[in-house]
């Protein structure tokens, strides 16, 4: 192939047969675009005779969702290649392989994970998955220490920063998340049904201050290397495999943004629970997700605690005693908060969740919206006292028993 252009499916199969030593020269190649999500084109390219498949991601050079008016770089396919690469020698098994990438095109291609589901459209369907909170915390202690200053070279590290300078798509996520849901935006979204919370949240000066020293440390804080985009929706799962996938948000900032964004779609699952599991059932399936959240961040700090202690190269953090707590005490509270924003974004901001958006009944919907943002502005306000994974946990169950109170 020659200078970029948007691929058809018989131009995949074209290309996955110069692949080389992946596909026999007799293979049967049959392809079917796949993508749902809004920045790339998704093929699904199979050896009919064999079985044989692999994924095709190219990056489009504009936003799906809205169309050409808002282009993207096109190098964001070199960073989520490079991250996948990274993510894998550092957490294996937690990602797709990845078989090739070609920068003209911006094209990756990877490992097919079509006996995995989508996680969250497998949480939607009631599936249980009690391995995730043990892979994930894994990735994300993995992945988040030995890309910080903590378990990488200072100086190796600042040039990772540079790598991974990822703007374009830093500022869909400042704008998305820290700006557009707290003012008069033409890139929100909500039903007219919440209008009086999307309202509330423009005039909250003390939820604005929350949300911009949270944003601060998004725009400043280069601690490690995230995923950039870690929800449930990134995830492909089984009850017994995780593959985190997705990396092209992926850029040099606040460990919390990542772990906040998995508590935030489970949490955002957990207010779906208002359609998505029977009345008799919401309480015992809500539990589950909550020490899900719960086994995530103990797991995590277990885990990151131990690297450190085991890893880390900086003499400063590893011998003054009170250091490591106070890191982690801050991290938490960085999660919660993030979590926070993530949760209020996907209710009035652009592009929302599948758990509650594709509840059919408009007033198990509004129930679930309301609640989501009832959980969501709490973390942000209580973010910098919380003490343990508990004060989210009290939130999202005071939350619940104060909307059972207003519904009854």
């Amino acid at each position: 192939m020659s200078a970029y252009h948007p691929l058809t499916e018989q131009q995949a199969v074209e290309l996955a047969r110069t692949l080389p030593e992946f596909f026999s020269e007799e293979a049967k190649l049959v392809s079917r675009e796949i993508g749902d999500g809004n920045l790339n084109l998704v093929f699904h390219i199979q050896d009919t005779s064999s079985g044989k498949s692999l994924i095709m991601k190219q990056a489009l050079p504009y936003a799906k969702v809205v169309g050409e008016s808002w282009p993207l770089t096109l190098d964001r396919a070199r960073i989520e290649s490079e991250a996948l690469l990274l993510q894998n020698k550092l957490a294996p098994g937690l990602v797709p392989q990845v078989y090739h990438y070609d920068a003209e095109m911006a094209l990756t291609v990877m490992e097919d994970l079509s006996d995995h589901v989508i996680m969250r459209q497998g949480l939607m369907d009631g599936v249980r998955y009690p391995l995730f909170a043990d892979h994930i915390s894994t990735f994300m202690a993995q992945t988040l220490f030995f890309t910080s200053d903590l378990g990488l070279n200072q100086q190796e590290k600042k040039q990772r920063v540079q790598q991974f300078i990822n703007p374009e798509l830093c500022k869909i996520t400042e704008d998305l998340i820290f700006d557009d849901p707290y003012t008069v935006s033409d890139n929100n979204s909500f039903d007219e049904a919440i209008a009086d919370e999307a309202a509330a949240l423009r005039e909250d000066n003390r939820l604005h201050l929350e949300v911009a020293i949270l944003r601060h440390k998004f725009l400043t804080n280069a601690q490690a290397l995230l995923h950039g985009d870690l929800h449930t929706g990134s995830v492909f799962a089984t009850p017994e495999s995780t593959k985190v996938i997705d990396p092209e948000f992926a850029y040099y900032g606040p460990m919390g943004f990542d772990i906040g964004a998995v508590l935030a779609n489970l949490l955002l699952n957990y207010a779906g629970q208002e359609h998505w599991s029977a009345a008799d059932l919401r309480g015992e399936v809500r539990s589950e997700l909550l020490q899900m959240i719960r086994d995530i961040w103990t797991g995590f700090e277990a885990k990151f605690r131990k690297l450190w202690d085991e890893h880390g190269v900086d003499r400063l953090a590893n011998d003054t005693i009170g250091y490591q707590d106070f890191y982690m005490k801050q991290l938490l509270q960085d999660a919660i908060g993030f979590a926070g924003c993530k949760m209020v974004r996907r209710i009035v901001g652009l592009a929302h969740v599948a758990d509650i958006d594709r509840i059919p009944d408009a007033a198990a919907k509004e129930s679930a919206q309301r609640l989501a943002l009832r959980i969501g502005k709490e973390l942000i306000l209580t973010n910098r006292s919380a003490h343990s994974i508990e004060s989210l946990i009290d939130i999202a169950q005071g939350a619940t028993k104060a909307a059972s109170a207003v519904s009854t």
